[in-house]
């Protein structure tokens, strides 16, 4: 039986085919599993497995490396909430704190209307922003409490529309016109530069041509 609904799995053979080895697609698919179900189920390991010609074994062991990837259910809003140094020093202990008494979750918690999953989270690479926090991966910086308060009720209501739910990467999904794929091929079969490595060099003697 099919994880991927028929448009996903047409999507899934795109993206496959962009590669020289099937395998190489792995983590593409893992984003578009977990866009289709907010979540990396079973069963879509084992599809993932099929496509890029690996075991599910390596799916999981591929997959479970990024802290992005949940093997688990979360809920429709991941809300990860930081508190390494500088924003430790400037709140975030407190608004975790806060955090966990407003959604009524501990760290880790999914709410039980299943909309809001809790985490506690190492730097997310906006030290002069803190304290900050993501909800679905985007940001939310030098937040206090009442503005914590205010977009749990905004999400709740639907009065924030920047927000998919968990699992979408991107709101336009890529697309690669033929005449500007890469042309590599399986490195067992190159014979010769890659395609690309020849355009760009094509590209910079044009810019930058020798005075003689």
């Amino acid at each position: 039986m099919s994880f991927f609904t028929s448009a996903n799995l047409d999507t899934a053979r795109e993206i496959v085919s962009r590669y020289p080895v099937p395998r190489s697609a792995l983590i593409p698919l893992l984003h578009l599993a977990q866009e289709q179900h907010g979540w990396i189920t079973s069963e879509a390991m084992r599809q993932i497995a099929d496509l890029c010609d690996v075991t599910a074994a390596e799916v999981k062991g591929t997959g479970s490396f990024y802290e992005m990837f949940k093997f688990h259910p979360v809920g429709s809003y991941l809300i990860n909430v930081c508190t390494n140094i500088s924003c430790m020093l400037l709140g975030g202990e407190e608004l975790l704190g806060h955090a966990q008494q407003r959604l009524g979750v501990k760290t880790g918690g999914t709410t039980d209307d299943g909309m809001f999953t809790l985490e506690d989270v190492e730097c997310i690479a906006a030290c002069t922003e803190a304290p900050c926090l993501q909800v679905n991966y985007r940001y939310r910086l030098r937040v206090t409490n009442d503005e914590f308060d205010e977009m749990i009720d905004d999400i709740r209501s639907g009065r924030v529309d920047d927000l998919p739910q968990h699992g979408t990467l991107a709101r336009v999904r890529q697309r690669i016109p033929s005449d500007r794929l890469a042309g590599i091929v399986p490195p067992s079969a190159a014979r010769e530069a890659p395609v690309w490595l020849q355009r760009n060099e094509t590209a910079a003697d044009a810019a930058d041509p020798v005075v003689g």
